[in-house]
């Protein structure tokens, strides 16, 4: 498989030649994953360039948390948190992204340096995100989502969970496209962990191949989430706490680069890095023309 060709290229940001890390700052005090650590703006472009530092391709900036039941902060307070952040990396050279389902943040954010969003309501949280994102011209993650969290997971029943994720962003992608936005510029989100419990985030990650047939850029955004935990802790065991998944998220990084993802999103970055070049590697390994039975007779006499 052609790496870039496999994977797709997303217009207006660099390509990659293997499965992209995406770093994350969350400038927010509640995330469920690092809350408060990286809240202050000095504090947090310092982490983001840090996360340039151990590997990751972009940085993804947020000021708002997306855990289930987090409660809502308003836009002014949003704007104050990202704006400086997101100016601050794009003004060092970093390819940011902007976490946010506001139209307002996303617009700041273009105009501060930013050059993707990342929205997880995929446009349905503002009507105004889709014609923002189309006037500027700017790539766009469209994320499968089914509603706020507020109170716990909403909508969280399906009777099969591939066909009907794969088929409410088909029908997302359509109405974004509808909007304006570029088809060469869509990146596809599967949302795990948002409305799906721990089997439902499972069986997406054994079927990328099938959101992959959307035809558009994966993004697999699985970091410290839920569903980890419940492997990790197994069947009768507590969860470990989200600083102690980055392993099995690695883990998960590397099983999406093998897949095929345009990129993978997470907290800690130098082990999926890592990860995501080996996955390169190996697939570099399989399609390179085997060796003949006197070079591999050579070999055996070093």
């Amino acid at each position: 498989m052609n790496n870039l060709s496999g994977r797709g290229r997303v217009t207006g940001l660099p390509a990659w030649d293997r499965c992209a890390v995406m770093g994350v700052v969350n400038v927010t005090p509640d995330s469920f994953s690092d809350g408060g650590r990286w809240f202050d703006t000095t504090a947090a472009v310092k982490h983001g360039l840090g996360l340039v530092a151990e590997g990751a391709d972009l940085v993804d900036v947020g000021g708002e948390s997306t855990r289930p039941g987090a409660t809502r902060v308003d836009e002014s307070e949003e704007l104050r948190r990202v704006i400086p952040v997101v100016r601050g990396l794009a003004s060092e050279g970093v390819v940011v992204s902007v976490d946010t389902m506001r139209a307002s943040v996303a617009e700041q954010s273009l105009a501060a340096g930013a050059v993707l969003v990342n929205d997880v309501s995929g446009g349905l949280a503002d009507p105004a995100m889709i014609p923002v994102v189309a006037d500027a011209g700017a790539p766009f993650v469209v994320m499968h989502w089914r509603g706020f969290l507020q109170g716990g997971n909403v909508k969280g029943v399906y009777e099969d969970v591939v066909a009907e994720v794969t088929d409410e962003l088909r029908a997302r992608v359509d109405a974004v496209l509808d909007g304006g936005v570029a088809a060469d510029r869509i990146v596809v989100d599967p949302g795990l962990g948002f409305s799906k419990e721990a089997g439902d985030d499972l069986t997406l990650l054994a079927h990328l191949d099938r959101l992959r047939a959307l035809g558009h850029p994966l993004l697999v955004a699985a970091s410290r989430k839920r569903f980890l935990g419940r492997v990790l802790a197994g069947p009768e065991g507590s969860p470990p706490p989200a600083r102690e998944r980055d392993a099995a998220t690695a883990a998960v990084s590397a099983l999406a680069a093998h897949a095929g993802a345009w990129a993978v999103r997470v907290h800690e970055v130098r082990a999926t890095a890592d990860a995501v070049r080996v996955a390169r590697a190996v697939e570099g390994a399989r399609t390179a023309a085997p060796a003949t039975p006197d070079e591999r007779g050579a070999e055996g006499t070093r």
